[in-house]
């Protein structure tokens, strides 16, 4: 697994694009940008801001271990108190307990991240590759021990689905599984069908270093925290991880942006994107393309996940017909989708699973389209201090928002009724006494919430 240099011929550059890079002791180099990429405990990070990278998730590692000791303060001071049932005041210990233990337990995991030298988060350049907001460490905390723990049932079922994708094209030569979350599926494909290589990329560090750790041989126990616990023992359950038998030195982790994905073009035999296209930014047709530019002529893409796109805008959520159709526009041959329920985090701990309706296809690549574009997290005028800001609607509608809630929060004197202010609002024009006394009961009623929740976290 540590054998990085067998990946020399398929890296190519996330920042400049250019390929190949080469490998040393040292880390690995784009002689393009000059660009030094680290290998952290063995795997590549090929972030395109390497530095930047690390000390984001540096500090998102920081608010997790922060919030576990906040929750497990919180939980001592409830212990404190003599009102509490026995079986109340067991849960609360063990959950107390658990939580501590979880944040050592991360900051164990993600020590290799530590070592990266003059890391600096301060840099406008990583604007431009910012980690996507929603992707925390502990985002996908639940797959691991449904990957490694007790998933059986659920890593089976996605094994034949997906196996199945591959139809008469077995997986010979090269596989990257685009968005391997802690890598189960990607580690079954490589050991039930034996391609020459597998690379496993995902964006979380944490996913990837214990998979790192569980494949070198280490046994690891983590607690589960079930949504729904089906009994009081199952609030902290200690899971031992381990995979089911060791795999080969052509079974690779690759730490980096699925939309930055550091590759040359067309060096891979099969691209597997599993749940990918339901979480990322990206709209379906450029992912497409750029899944495209992956794949030599004739290799094979695999899409497996359910198609509920993550996106605010309604017109690129897509069906399953308009998928289908872009794939084809992509330069693809067209699926033949099937779909399947399958079991879908389903804990024996929990009362919380469910089954879930997936779609997979195996579609093959017919022709080269027109490139990606370079995938940018940030407008321009964000990322550059010198280019103007430009007045967009939402922004306009902030600043009166805004306006307003200062007003009112400057009315805000102890003697002043919700009448009174509206009084005031009708005055200064900004709306009739009629609509303002709502309005100001909603601000209120949402910034009371707002004071319940603070002091009872």
């Amino acid at each position: 697994m540590n054998e990085n240099r067998d990946l020399e011929g398929l890296l190519g550059c996330p920042r400049c694009e250019r390929s190949p890079l080469t490998i040393d002791d040292d880390g690995i180099h784009c002689h393009g940008c000059a660009t030094q990429f680290p290998i952290f405990d063995g795997i590549p990070w090929l972030f395109a801001e390497p530095a930047a990278a690390a000390g984001e998730w540096r500090q998102r590692l920081g608010l997790v271990v922060a919030r576990r000791e906040h929750d497990a303060m919180q939980l001592e001071k409830r212990l404190a108190r003599r009102d509490l049932g026995n079986l109340t005041r067991m849960r609360l210990e063990m959950l107390a307990h658990a939580y501590r233990d979880n944040a050592r337990n991360l900051v164990d995991i993600l020590a290799p991240m530590e070592i990266a030298a003059g890391a600096s988060y301060a840099t406008h350049l990583a604007l431009r590759t910012r980690l996507p907001a929603p992707q925390g460490i502990t985002t996908y905390y639940a797959n691991i021990h449904r990957d490694w723990g007790w998933g059986e049932e659920e890593n089976s079922a996605s094994l034949d689905l997906v196996r199945e994708a591959f139809g008469n094209s077995p997986a010979t030569g090269k596989v990257l599984t685009l968005g391997a979350g802690a890598c189960r599926l990607a580690y079954d494909l490589h050991r039930e069908l034996a391609p020459t290589r597998s690379v496993a990329l995902d964006i979380n560090p944490f996913l990837l270093f214990l998979t790192a750790r569980l494949l070198r041989g280490e046994e690891i126990r983590l607690h589960e925290f079930p949504i729904a616990p089906r009994s009081l023992e199952d609030t902290a359950v200690l899971r031992l991880l381990a995979p089911p038998a060791a795999v080969d030195n052509n079974f690779h982790l690759v730490l980096a942006d699925a939309l930055r994905p550091p590759f040359a073009r067309e060096c891979f035999d099969t691209v597997i994107t599993p749940w990918l296209v339901d979480i990322v930014s990206e709209e379906f047709g450029v992912l497409a393309r750029r899944v495209n530019g992956l794949l030599r002529p004739g290799g094979r893409w695999i899409m497996f996940g359910s198609l509920s796109f993550a996106h605010q805008d309604a017109a690129i959520r897509y069906s399953l017909e308009e998928v289908l159709e872009l794939v084809v526009q992509t330069g693809f041959a067209e699926p033949e989708p099937r779909e399947a329920t399958i079991p879908y985090m389903c804990s024996p701990a929990s009362r919380h699973g469910r089954r879930e309706t997936v779609i997979c296809f195996g579609t093959e690549k017919l022709k080269s389209v027109k490139r990606a574009p370079r995938h940018s997290a940030l407008p321009e005028w964000i990322v550059e201090r010198d280019k103007p800001v430009p007045l967009l609607p939402s922004f306009e509608m902030q600043a009166m928002s805004t306006r307003v809630y200062a007003l009112l929060m400057g009315m805000i004197d102890g003697r002043k009724s919700i009448r009174d202010m509206a009084a005031i609002m009708e005055q200064k024009r900004l709306m009739t006494r009629q609509d303002a006394e709502p309005a100001i009961r909603g601000f209120l009623i949402k910034m009371y919430d707002e004071s319940q929740q603070t002091e009872s976290s």
